[in-house]
């Protein structure tokens, strides 16, 4: 009985918390459109840094490619610009991951800002969040055209357990990711909530075995502004790709040891 009634109260402070929450979002004027009911479960990753062979870059066409960082990422200068990329939707760049790059397939258009376009790497369709080892990296120039990439990817992408049941994990929801980023001050008044994906980012990175572990991740997209990461599994605010103009291959979430 004592049990019972312990959670039935911690049930109604629960809701009370949750209404709360509510309450000051409208009062602060935050605002979302639907945010998705799904997925509810998921599984770390561990995956492993591609080492690029020169076989992987003999196969491009038109282009100059070299290995670079002990051939965990390709360079790449184009012998012409292609594409007016101004005039490309985001999921137009096709041809571009088809033809000039290693398993385009395996990428997805992230964002384009100043002279530079993101590509994240994809797992099972779902991206993996400004990783310096699974994104692609274009240069444009002056006439917003394609000159140079740089790429880099993972291998032996495979959710962790020892079987099915222990590979998935109960997830928050994209609602308490949104009130997470709420009580860590991460959201301003006025703010616009626009679409949330989830996806993966780094949790830990293994550097004497070349690998890294993956955790699901609330991507929320502030409409017109930055985009919000909130670990799935234990609800952290995650720094990520927050200086990508200047981005130089390390991630804020990244540790090593």
């Amino acid at each position: 009985m004592f049990q019972f009634i312990q959670k039935q109260n911690n049930n109604e402070l629960e809701l009370m918390t949750e209404t709360k929450i509510d309450q000051q979002l409208k009062a602060d004027h935050i605002t979302v459109d639907d945010l998705p009911n799904e997925p509810k479960k998921d599984s770390f990753i561990i995956a492993k840094n591609k080492v690029f062979k020169e076989e992987d870059i003999h196969s491009l066409k038109n282009q100059t490619p070299r290995l670079q960082e002990d051939a965990k990422k390709i360079e790449s200068d184009l012998k012409e610009p292609i594409q007016n990329t101004k005039t490309l939707a985001k999921d137009k760049y096709g041809d571009f991951l088809r033809n000039y790059v290693v398993d385009g397939q395996k990428y997805e258009f992230a964002k384009s800002e100043a002279s530079k376009i993101y590509f994240f790497q994809k797992y099972k369709d779902k991206p993996i969040f400004y990783n310096d080892h699974a994104m692609i990296i274009v240069t444009l120039n002056e006439k917003d055209e394609i000159v140079s990439y740089t790429q880099t990817m993972l291998t032996d992408l495979k959710e962790m357990g020892e079987n099915d049941k222990a590979k998935e994990q109960e997830i928050i929801s994209a609602q308490k990711a949104l009130e997470n980023l709420f009580v860590k001050q991460e959201l301003t008044p006025n703010t616009h909530i626009k679409e949330a994906q989830i996806g993966y980012a780094t949790l830990v990175s293994l550097a004497e075995s070349n690998k890294q572990v993956l955790t699901p991740t609330w991507n929320l997209k502030e409409k017109g502004k930055k985009d919000h990461f909130v670990n799935a599994i234990e609800g952290q605010v995650i720094k990520l790709g927050e200086e990508k103009e200047k981005y130089n291959g390390v991630n804020g979430n990244e540790s090593a040891f």
